[in-house]
């Protein structure tokens, strides 16, 4: 090799080593100073872009708990307020089956009277409460309701051949056997509709059929029901439920169905009863648990748009649930009419039909409780699934970004032996040009 001294090349090749070393320790340190092996988009420009989206959909995910977390504990006041109303409702219906007992005066019934007015009351304040300023339980933010809907109540237990215009007499429950209600019976009949009570005494039945005993029902004042309360009908599709859909009997078969003539609320039946008794003055039991068993088909409920609260629980748009809550004030529930005017249970008539009444109430609390308790159950499986899903992100990101500290103290060790070992043989290049100078003397 020719000694020269302008161009120190073995120097040179040394400085650049050195740089290359110096270079991969200083990443070293900064790879083990956070944690990283992906500090930039230079250090793995596809690997950066990925872990960045991940670190965006684990905060993502993060924000979709806190969501879920915040809308359970909206769905519990709610429960809470539900729970309330069906211990009161259970109350009253404990009370009113006692103001239809015949050892009460019409005076202890005033008093029991007292007492159902203000639970009354107290189930609006239980519909008014709130969550973060939004009242829940009042029907502003129940679902879309179009059109208004009529109350229906079905009783699918009489032969499937009966017809409204039938004889009392005549009827027969679902296999075929007769009630047993002879033309010297007598019928007690009465239902409930904005708080007042119509009643229908036949007596004797003769030959009264289903349609004549609902005309000659009479409210408190002895005027009969408006030609806009309520038909019969037997029909195998009940009525339109909320969505615009036809509501089915449960066995296909026909039922006898009472139907508001009016839509919502204000056109509601609030509670139905019949009772059948003997010319001997005993009970017909076995009349009387067939014509009974109405069930509540299709709840009355006004008119109104979609105001259902929806729960983002989701990472993209439109990933939510939604609920809504059906009115659970006293006049929704068929307890209070629009004037204020409370359900009676001032006579042993009045109490009698207000069990029904107080029964149908609790049927349509029970529902919104059942409703917000699936969506709550729900949001349970929201929350594990949410949780699975961000420790898995988390995990794939961490392998794509996360330094081996071991491997990177065990790189960072070799790299700092490296610099050393060149700036020790870089001193020794700058030596060799020196050696020239020998020559000169």
């Amino acid at each position: 090799m020719a000694m020269v001294v302008k161009n120190n090349m073995s120097a040179k090749n040394t400085l650049n080593e050195l740089n290359r070393n110096e270079k991969a320790r200083t990443k070293n340190q900064k790879n083990l100073s956070t944690g990283m092996k992906i500090n930039g988009a230079d250090d793995d420009a596809s690997g950066y872009a990925i872990s960045e989206k991940m670190q965006t959909q684990i905060r993502s995910l993060s924000q979709d708990l806190d969501n879920t977390q915040t809308a359970m504990s909206m769905l519990k006041v709610a429960e809470g307020g539900v729970q309330s109303t069906v211990d009161i409702l259970s109350t009253l219906k404990e009370k009113v089956i006692n103001a239809a007992n015949d050892t009460n005066t019409d005076e202890d019934r005033a008093i029991i009277q007292k007492e159902l007015d203000q639970a009354v009351s107290q189930i609006d304040e239980n519909a008014n409460v709130m969550y973060n300023g939004k009242i829940v339980l009042d029907g502003s933010h129940n679902n879309e309701v179009k059109p208004a809907t009529y109350t229906v109540l079905a009783n699918e237990n009489l032969d499937p051949s009966t017809t409204s215009s039938d004889l009392i007499t005549d009827l027969k429950d679902s296999s075929g056997r007769s009630l047993g209600i002879l033309e010297d019976s007598k019928i007690e009949f009465s239902y409930v509709k904005q708080g007042k009570t119509y009643t229908t005494t036949l007596d004797p039945v003769d030959t009264w059929s289903l349609t004549d005993m609902f005309a000659e029902s009479l409210d408190p004042e002895g005027f009969p029901p408006s030609s806009n309360d309520m038909n019969l009908a037997f029909d195998n599709v009940i009525g339109v439920d909320r969505t615009g859909t036809n509501v089915m009997t449960v066995n296909g078969n026909s039922a006898l169905l009472f139907r508001a003539a009016e839509s919502g609320v204000d056109g509601q039946i609030a509670g139905l009863t019949i009772n059948v008794v003997n010319k001997d003055g005993t009970v017909n039991q076995t009349a009387n648990a067939v014509l009974n068993d109405f069930r509540e088909a299709i709840r009355a409920e006004n008119e109104s748009p979609d105001n259902a609260l929806t729960f983002q629980i989701g990472t993209k748009a439109n990933q939510s649930v939604k609920i809504g809550f059906s009115d659970m004030r006293g006049t929704a529930l068929g307890l209070r009419t629009d004037d204020g005017t409370t359900l009676s249970i001032s006579t042993q008539e009045k109490a009698n039909a207000a069990i029904n009444v107080l029964e149908l109430a609790i049927g349509k609390a029970l529902a919104v409780q059942t409703n917000i308790g699936s969506v709550e159950n729900r949001m349970n499986f929201t929350a594990a699934n949410i949780t699975t899903a961000s420790e898995n992100t988390q995990a794939t990101e961490s392998i794509i970004r996360d330094a081996d500290m071991a491997k990177e103290m065990t790189a960072y060790t070799k790299n700092n032996v490296l610099v050393q070992a060149s700036q020790s043989m870089l001193a020794q290049a700058n030596q060799s040009s020196s050696s020239v100078l020998s020559l000169l003397q």
